[in-house]
């Protein structure tokens, strides 16, 4: 029984055999000394279920994925969950015959390209980079205009959870904050990857508020409207 696993980016084959007592896991590539598969994204991984001592019988084996039945289709789409997940082989019948292995999977930070960003003066710019990687990065850098970037001079906040790393200022300036921003992520395996913010700064939208303005035309008319009306009460007078 074969089980495939297309992922754009990530490749898993699972192979099934009838067994009689306990299992074994053939692996390509090769585990290693904590029963660890160490691969990549777009690389491919075969796992192969066998009865110890190559005797079969009409008994099934049953695939497990971080402790749940994995369903035995043609295609089956998986992405990057499968770092750090766990597929172990047993015995239907008999839940002590089992055999596991883990995946690790290695990839790069998702940065790349540039992207386009219109911000009003005055208001609040916010950029974020994804730099989730395996390994994680070692350590991620903004810059401005080919310098990094000031944080005090331009009242930037800089944040970082393993994840995303994000960009911020208040009440921007034309002269301090537009400009093109670059995010790089450094990575022990992969090197540095990075993308580009191109910044454009518009002027500020006036805007007045609508209740105040109708209240104040409401107070205008009436207004008027009392002047005219002690102006002809006068005349009449």
């Amino acid at each position: 029984m074969e089980l495939m696993f297309r992922a754009l980016l990530f490749h898993l084959l699972l192979y099934c055999a009838t067994q009689t007592s306990g299992v074994t896991i053939q692996t390509v590539p090769a585990v290693d000394s904590e029963g660890v598969i160490q691969t990549e994204l777009e690389k491919t991984v075969s796992l192969v279920c066998q009865p110890d001592g190559g005797h079969e019988a009409d008994e099934e084996l049953q695939w497990l994925r971080n402790g749940f039945a994995v369903s035995l289709t043609e295609e089956n789409k998986m992405g990057l969950s499968n770092n750090g997940a766990t597929f172990t082989c047993r015995r239907r019948n008999n839940a002590t015959a089992t055999a596991s292995v883990t995946l690790n999977v290695s990839y790069r930070p998702q940065l790349s390209g540039s992207e386009e960003v219109s911000v009003e003066e005055e208001s609040m710019l916010v950029l974020w980079c994804d730099i989730w990687a395996n390994p994680p990065v070692s350590s991620v850098s903004w810059s401005l205009n080919g310098s990094a970037v000031d944080l005090l001079a331009g009242g930037f906040s800089v944040t970082n959870d393993g994840f995303t790393s994000t960009i911020s200022a208040d009440r921007v300036e034309k002269s301090l904050h537009e400009g093109t921003y670059q995010c790089t992520a450094e990575s022990p395996i992969y090197g540095s990857h990075s993308k580009k913010f191109i910044v454009t700064l518009t002027d500020k939208t006036l805007t007045i508020p609508l209740m105040p303005f109708i209240a104040g035309l409401v107070v205008v008319f009436f207004t008027v409207l009392l002047a005219v009306a002690s102006r002809w009460n006068r005349i009449r007078k």
